[in-house]
């Protein structure tokens, strides 16, 4: 009698537990902003080929999804409208961070091409110069003039229109892609599929692929870089990766990251999410999910 007490107990805890695993399940879905999933469907669960109802839960959790997915599509909603912070819109404020980061740019670049033309005065107006040191000077100018380069292009990239102009999404990122690949030592590969936003929504997303590409040319040393834009069936998939020398994410808040700092900000207005994982010497992953709402 004893031992089948401890069975039924046994039996009953299993269930139990199926079902909760069955509740984490749901909550871990709707956590990562999928408001889509067939999972939601689901009423029942067999556990030892027996039905088991699970309605009683499921109700709460799809109430809450629905709230969650009204609200996130209020809130991308609002992101692809003018907001005015102290009499000035967002894409105002962001167009000024844009020319900041291009002046910053500019200077650099001024300054790394001023201090090759020194280096190229030494070596002009000595009498006799030691061909070891005459090569250690050329192989140095070269290095500050490749990375005078680099900095050009991430300065053209501030400078393009952060806006598609009648492009879609898919073509515009192509299309800056295969321009840099012609203008950049970067192999440079991808896959991007056709998705539809709002406007103002797929400048956004624009302008984060035109942002981390900047912060890859300047700071990553990067020579591969993979692009994906995916449409899951309740998420827009974007995936950037290079074998770049990484970094620490913790600093990516720091004074002079405004990169990435503008990509957390421009995801977080369209209800995203921003995943940064790196390691030095080993290259980065950003991916972004943005929640489709279906409105």
């Amino acid at each position: 009698m004893a031992s089948l007490v401890l069975i039924n107990a046994l039996v009953l805890a299993y269930i139990d537990l199926r079902i909760e695993k069955n509740i984490s399940e749901r909550l871990m879905t709707l956590r990562n902003g999928n408001y889509q999933s067939e999972f939601y469907q689901t009423k029942q669960v067999t556990i030892f080929e027996m039905p088991f109802s699970v309605e009683g839960y499921s109700k709460a959790i799809d109430e809450l999804k629905d709230k969650l997915l009204s609200l996130t599509d209020e809130v991308q909603h609002m992101s692809a409208q003018p907001q005015l912070v102290d009499g000035e819109s967002k894409q105002d404020i962001l167009e000024g961070e844009r020319h900041r980061i291009a002046r910053e740019l500019h200077d650099s670049v001024s300054q790394q091409l001023f201090a090759a033309m020194m280096l190229l005065a030494t070596l002009t107006e000595g009498d006799s110069l030691d061909r070891e040191i005459v090569q250690g000077q050329l192989q140095r100018i070269e290095e500050i003039v490749n990375e005078a380069q680099i900095e050009m292009r991430a300065l053209l990239l501030h400078l393009r229109p952060v806006k598609l102009e009648q492009q879609s999404l898919k073509d515009g990122i192509i299309g800056l892609l295969k321009e840099l690949s012609s203008k950049v030592n970067i192999e440079i590969s991808w896959q991007v599929e056709d998705i539809h936003l709002r406007p103002g929504n797929e400048d956004d997303l624009f302008r984060i692929v035109q942002e981390i590409l900047s912060n890859t040319l300047r700071h990553a040393r990067a020579k591969c870089l993979e692009v994906y834009l995916k449409d899951l069936s309740s998420q827009i998939f974007l995936r950037m990766t290079d074998n770049g020398v990484g970094f620490d994410p913790s600093h990516t808040k720091n004074k002079g990251n405004y990169g990435l700092q503008n990509v957390r900000e421009r995801v977080e207005g369209m209800g995203g999410k921003l995943s940064i994982v790196s390691f030095k010497g080993k290259g980065t992953t950003i991916d972004i999910r943005i929640p489709k709402t279906s409105k």
